[in-house]
């Protein structure tokens, strides 16, 4: 899928951990720890550790997130059912063009030209609209998972002393990543631990991946199959 979705959310998770890393209450003005400087809330930078996390991957790798992209898919198959039923009626109006186009009157032919128009037209804003729709919704489902994950990886990064930690959902140049060893993926972890916290049970019939966090992105929005006209925009 796109990693559209991921974009805005990340800036949340940043937000987020950002927030908790600095909400240790301050100290009483009376105490003399008031006046010295707040105590480091990461190792020392010559200790500190770097890791990576594929934010994408950890989403659609927890037992909710699989859950609720895959409820997503099941409540937009009736919407895309309905755009390959219209895409098919414009494919048959098509091919009787063409087939029978030339034994038409001129009234009966632009009648069908007309009609095939204004049915492309129709299906390209339903898709455009269930496109809309369809990635906003995966967008808040998104975003909720990471709001909750952010202390996840805060608590995690603190215990274990990391000091940097990369989203490494989109390859260089698109992302800050060239390259790390599978050593330093913390992806796997951040899911088992959201996991432990959420208590959400993992989908009937899913099979946990062997290495890493879940290998499955989150799938695309309701498409109509061949595109009705080469200007219009099935969804993605």
């Amino acid at each position: 899928m796109k990693r559209t979705f991921v974009t805005t959310a990340v800036f949340a998770l940043v937000l987020a951990i950002a927030s908790l890393a600095q909400s240790t209450p301050a100290a009483s003005p009376a105490s003399p720890a008031a006046t010295a400087p707040a105590p480091a809330t990461v190792a020392p930078s010559g200790n500190a550790k770097v890791g990576i996390i594929d934010i994408q991957q950890a989403i659609v790798g927890t037992n909710e997130g699989a859950r609720d992209f895959e409820a997503l898919q099941k409540k937009f198959e009736p919407k895309r059912n309905e755009l390959a039923g219209q895409n098919t009626d414009i494919d048959n109006l098509k091919k009787q063009l063409n087939t029978q186009g030339d034994k038409m009157n001129e009234e009966a032919r632009a009648t069908l030209v007309k009609s095939i128009e204004t049915k492309q037209k129709s299906l390209q804003r339903a898709a455009e609209d269930a496109q809309n729709d369809y990635q906003q919704q995966q967008s808040e489902i998104a975003q909720r998972i990471l709001q909750k994950m952010a202390p996840v990886i805060d608590k995690y990064a603190k215990a274990n002393g990391y000091g940097l930690l990369f989203d490494s959902s989109n390859p260089w140049p698109q992302g800050p990543l060239l390259w790390a060893t599978a050593g330093v993926d913390l992806t796997k972890i951040v899911v088992d631990a959201y996991n432990a916290q959420s208590g959400v049970a993992p989908p009937a019939g899913a099979s946990k991946p062997s290495t890493g966090a879940s290998n499955t992105k989150p799938a695309t929005a309701p498409t109509t199959g061949a595109k009705p006209t080469a200007a219009a925009t099935k969804p993605q």
